[in-house]
């Protein structure tokens, strides 16, 4: 079962075509990465599959983007219900200024959920997936500030699972981070895929190799390659992928 399809997908800022013709499926419960140089389009890309570009005077879509059959751009598609589904964590950790608890609880308090023994439950839950819990669990009431950057990328990533999304976004997720937390980030990746689609943007090919099932390669706003990412490490079909793997550009 694929669980985000896009199809023929243009997308504008004002004048200019920042993707082209760009056609993909991810199968459920799997981890894709792009990859590509600056500028290329792939962050654009993964904002679209939350709608984040709707917020930019001037985007314009066309093509269709389809999240378990729906096409999420349709008339009348509840923007925020959507987003409930599809949690984001960003490059730089944005912690609410608020507790480590409330942080993580919040999501749930915006649905409406006021039963304080599942937010506690779901907080647990969500903590214990980021691997976090062992580290937070005596101090939930202290500031998210107080974390290290690492702790508040996890926390970060706790907060968006706790609603239980079933895709997840990464826009390098470890970018800010020293080798220790990303190898801690990437861990989670792997681990949380089993429960949720996982889309990563990274800057780095080793992360991307290592975290992911399959890899798309982006190049000028076309997504130049996409397969198994085995593959498109070791076996390109195109030339300008091998180019970009084996550092000739980029």
């Amino acid at each position: 079962m694929n669980k985000i399809e896009a199809k023929n997908v243009d997308f504008y800022y004002g004048t200019f075509h920042a993707l082209k013709g760009i056609n993909i499926t991810i199968p459920n419960n799997e981890v894709v990465a792009f990859i590509g140089p600056s500028g290329c389009g792939k962050s654009t890309f993964l904002r679209l599959f939350n709608r984040m570009n709707d917020l930019i005077p001037g985007a314009r879509l066309t093509g269709q983007v389809l999240i378990d059959g729906q096409d999420i751009y349709e008339k009348g598609v509840d923007v925020d219900v959507l987003r409930r589904g599809v949690g984001m964590v960003f490059q730089r950790p944005n912690p609410f200024p608020k507790s480590i608890f409330e942080n993580v609880a919040y999501g749930l308090r915006v649905n409406g959920i006021k039963d304080k023994d599942f937010i506690r439950q779901r907080v647990e839950e969500a903590l214990t997936s980021a691997a976090l819990w062992n580290e937070v669990k005596d101090k939930l009431k202290e500031s998210a500030y107080a974390l290290s950057g690492g702790q508040q990328q996890r926390l970060c990533i706790a907060r968006a699972m706790a609603v239980q999304p079933s895709v997840l976004l990464m826009d390098e997720p470890a970018s800010a981070l020293d080798p220790i937390s990303t190898a801690k980030i990437e861990e989670l990746i792997c681990e949380l895929s089993s429960q949720t689609t996982i889309v990563i943007v990274t800057h780095s090919m080793q992360q991307a190799a290592r975290v992911s099932n399959k890899t798309a390669f982006f190049y000028l706003g076309e997504m130049v390659e996409y397969g198994e990412t085995k593959k498109i490490f070791t076996n390109p079909e195109k030339e300008a992928t091998q180019n970009y793997i084996t550092g000739r550009f980029g």
